[in-house]
């Protein structure tokens, strides 16, 4: 994600010049525009500006998570209900952000507040088994079409676990991940999440670049790193047989949306299975909000293990890992061993039960779905109709639009996106009450809990910006 302000390359798709001159004259305008935000910003949130910094005090960068630091300085929210969130400012968003994608059920919906509450009466943690944990893996057990999960804290913990069978399973130590993917925050996936491109070596053959200090040599080189959408730049890293598994994100959501051109996945499938490497989908984000059985129902591709969290714990932290017996059966006979004082405590069991029977039913996710399409069609539109250098590009539940003339097809074409236009857009957008994720790189998302209106109050202001734009 990173900080907005550090965005400002400019490096442009190939295009032609006529083309070339739009777009430079609407990134002057968009910095006029920034520029002119900046200062509203700076005047409607200075309860927020004080919160950071007491905050700095007692917390590095004043935020709990990295990801929350953003330039100028991040919102600092007061309460959420349903689709939106009101900052200490009194300033009120139609939330789009969502908790990162973690609220597809909403704020605090009606069956999570009943479930959860009416846990609290009968205990938040036991540390022993409680009948919702089979429950729950039922469920997900129905969706998936795997016969074996287990439960974690975060996204972070499900990738984790999941990447420790896959080495187990295939006795082999190497990893495959795609340049610009995020997969959680453990050392072995934060390799080329974002690298500078001096760094990052050949397109077709990506260097392996530690995200964060403290990253040893070991782990970095055990982590291999290949472009999204190149099955050939898979097959080539997975010939010599030490790869135990290709971790992705069937639909990468680490860079906007995008999406997988036709044919990558099967021939993923094909490729990992051939080489025996474990094909790992990493759902945290698309899970359920792509569909009822995620991404891997909707683009019919199965992996061996998929990892999951997010929205199934409806706002409380859930995680899951699920996978093939053969595989799953690796902590059945005790060769790999999964901890965890709060994994599939009560209380977080409560909730994603209410999500996987009560709110995401397949009726509503269908019905959210569509309307995600309609503001998707309408952003689409005020694209189409002033021929802008941008395509919104839309998986599910979620959507974005992205400062390119092409959709996207991996990490070096994000890097050629236009972040000025896309800071822009968001300075104008958040203090027009439109919240967004805070990285220039991120889709919004909307909830059960939006209604058409407040779906479409993000089409309105997007066309005023756009109005701006091109004055």
């Amino acid at each position: 994600m990173g900080r907005l302000g550090a965005h400002t390359c400019l490096e442009l798709i190939t295009m032609p010049a006529a083309d070339k001159t739009l777009t430079q004259s609407l990134v002057t305008r968009a910095k006029e525009i920034t520029a002119r935000e900046l200062q509203v910003y700076a005047q409607r949130t200075k309860g927020s500006q004080a919160a950071n910094a007491r905050a700095r005090k007692s917390l590095p960068l004043g935020v709990p998570s990295s990801f929350q630091d953003y330039d100028p300085y991040p919102i600092v929210l007061a309460r959420a209900q349903e689709y939106w969130s009101v900052d200490v400012d009194g300033n009120r968003y139609v939330d789009y952000n969502m908790g990162f994608g973690a609220l597809f059920a909403g704020h605090m919906h009606p069956a999570v507040r009943k479930a959860v509450s009416a846990q609290l009466d009968d205990g938040s943690l036991f540390v022993t088994p409680c009948p919702s944990n089979a429950e729950v893996a039922e469920l997900l057990a129905a969706r998936y079409g795997f016969p074996l999960w287990r439960f974690t804290n975060s996204g972070t913990e499900a990738t984790m676990d999941a990447l420790r069978i896959a080495r187990a399973a295939t006795g082999r130590d190497k990893i495959v991940k795609v340049e610009g993917g995020y997969h959680g925050h453990h050392d072995e996936v934060m390799v080329s999440m974002k690298p500078s491109l001096d760094a990052a070596g050949p397109a077709d053959a990506p260097n392996s670049v530690a995200a964060s200090a403290g990253i040893t040599k070991g782990v970095v080189g055990d982590t291999l790193v290949i472009p999204y959408n190149d099955p050939e730049a898979l097959e080539r890293v997975l010939r010599a047989g030490d790869v135990a598994a290709f971790i992705v994100e069937p639909v990468m959501q680490n860079i906007g949306i995008c999406l997988p051109t036709d044919g990558y996945l099967q021939a993923v499938r094909e490729i990992t299975q051939k080489y025996g490497t474990l094909l790992v989908f990493d759902e945290v984000k698309t899970g359920i909000t792509a569909g009822w059985s995620g991404a891997a129902g909707a683009l019919g591709v199965e992996p061996d293990l998929v990892a999951l969290a997010k929205s199934i714990g409806g706002g409380l932290p859930l995680g899951a890992f699920g996978g093939k017996r053969e595989y799953m059966d690796e902590i059945t006979n005790r060769r790999v061993v999964h901890l965890g004082t709060y994994n599939g405590n009560p209380l977080c069991m409560a909730a994603a039960k209410a999500v996987l029977t009560e709110i995401c039913t397949p009726d509503t996710t269908r019905e959210v779905i569509a309307r995600n399409h309609s503001l998707v069609e309408a952003c689409r539109s005020v694209v189409a109709q002033h021929g802008l250098p941008a395509n919104v590009v839309e998986f599910g539940a979620k959507g974005c639009v992205t400062w390119s003339p092409e959709p996207i097809k991996n990490y070096r074409d994000y890097k050629a996106t236009d972040f000025d236009l896309a800071f822009a857009q968001w300075m104008h957008g958040i203090n027009r009450g439109i919240l967004l994720p805070p990285g220039l790189d991120e889709q919004w998302l909307i909830s059960v809990m939006h209604t058409d209106e407040a779906a479409m109050t993000y089409a309105g202001v997007f066309a005023d910006f756009v109005e701006e734009l091109v004055r």
